[in-house]
């Protein structure tokens, strides 16, 4: 019987891949929500450092790997179902989680009706180049 920790997670339960929470080590702050496959995982325990699966690129994502924006794991933790993880991590380069330069990915609050962007942007996203992240335009100041 294998007991290894990535042998006691669920990734059954997601088609191989479960939700990542990550969290500011000192502040708490929520910093972002990815995937991780049981590869990911164990990459993440082996180095230290959080590496995710994308589900849109289909392969390994180590966060940081274009933007320098890589993550120091701290402390990793799991849920009573076994099938989601909570990071706990350093946030290194620019101090942007984001691929749009903010903090933490939950930038924009609901607001009567609207999102509206409440904090203020870390680094310009253009920095990285052209096909960096997911979207190909960033969320605009009001929207």
């Amino acid at each position: 019987m294998d007991t290894t920790a990535a042998a006691q997670i669920d990734f059954d339960k997601g088609g191989g891949v479960i939700p990542v929470v990550t969290q500011d080590y000192a502040s708490g702050k929520l910093l972002m929500v990815a995937y991780m496959n049981r590869e990911a995982f164990d990459e993440t325990v082996a180095t230290g450092h959080a590496c995710y699966f994308s589900r849109s690129r289909n392969r390994l994502w180590r966060k940081g790997e274009e933007s320098g924006n890589f993550q120091t794991v701290r402390e990793v933790r799991i849920d009573c179902d076994t099938d989601t993880i909570l990071l706990r991590v350093e946030q290194h380069g620019d101090m942007a989680a984001c691929h749009e330069g903010y903090e933490s990915c939950f930038f924009r609050i609901y607001d009567h009706g609207n999102w509206r962007i409440t904090d203020e942007r870390k680094v310009d996203p253009a920095k990285y180049g052209a096909n960096y992240g997911h979207h190909s335009t960033p969320a605009k100041p009001g929207a």
